[in-house]
């Protein structure tokens, strides 16, 4: 693992890289403070005094696991789908009212890196708000797929929705690099056997098992660019000098 820029490339000898999958809350956005938000004042709502802990247990659950969650730790009489819509509904609102805004060199990374090899989305987030994030940056159509972990059995740390990412993709995870900000999201590209770029959460950083399943730990969006340019072949800059 390397810190910084990385001085081996990211692929191991006799790997074959194809594709990368990006996670989206933390790598493409600034939006997992506002979850914390939405988390909290639901909780204030219903009595619940609303916890880092708290915070730190439902970071990569989809949105049926951290919404069932909510329920439980509330009591709340609502069901899990309602307490899900209540909390998304503000995100969305959130995202309408210029809260929740691109990071810096996430749209250049999205599209020099998509203009080299396949890419998809693996989010925790729902469906909704995804689609509604990338719209919002006119970024809809610069991903081959996109997943949501409610789309599938589990959500992160379990490798479930990078799987799927890969597979829409028409490849395997151990052909991908993923690209993630959070503990459970390393873990969960790094089980679905993905080459994972880490771009620490500075408030919510992993811990230090996480980091460790890292092949390189980036200190800007800039140098999670140049490190998958570098690993694919930065065409772009060909086809510029053509």
């Amino acid at each position: 693992m390397t810190v910084g820029k990385p001085a081996e490339p990211l692929a191991k000898p006799g790997e074959a890289l194809r594709a990368v999958v990006f996670d989206m809350d933390g790598v493409l956005v600034e939006s997992e403070h506002l979850w914390e938000r939405m988390w909290t004042r639901y909780a204030e709502r219903h009595g619940h005094e609303w916890s880092a802990e708290d915070t730190a247990t439902v970071q990569g659950m989809s949105s049926p696991e951290w919404s069932d969650y909510l329920r439980r730790v509330c009591d709340s009489p609502e069901p899990a789908d309602e307490v899900e819509r209540a909390v998304v509904d503000e995100m969305v609102a959130a995202l309408r009212n210029g809260e929740i805004e691109l990071l810096d060199g996430a749209r250049e990374m999205v599209v020099d890196v998509g203009s080299v090899v396949p890419i998809a989305l693996a989010s925790s987030a729902p469906r909704r708000l995804i689609d509604a994030v990338l719209a919002g940056h006119d970024l809809s159509d610069r991903f081959t797929a996109t997943v949501s972990s409610a789309e599938v059995p589990r959500g992160k740390p379990s490798p479930d929705v990078y799987v799927e990412a890969a597979g829409r993709l028409g490849v395997t995870g151990d052909e991908c690099a993923a690209v993630e900000d959070s503990g459970n999201g390393i873990r969960a590209a790094h089980a679905a056997g993905m080459a994972v770029v880490a771009i620490p959460s500075v408030g919510y950083p992993p811990k230090p098992d996480a980091i460790a399943a890292a092949r390189v730990v980036a200190t800007s969006l800039q140098h999670v660019r140049h490190t998958l340019l570098a690993c694919f072949g930065d065409r772009t800059t060909e086809s510029e000098g053509a």
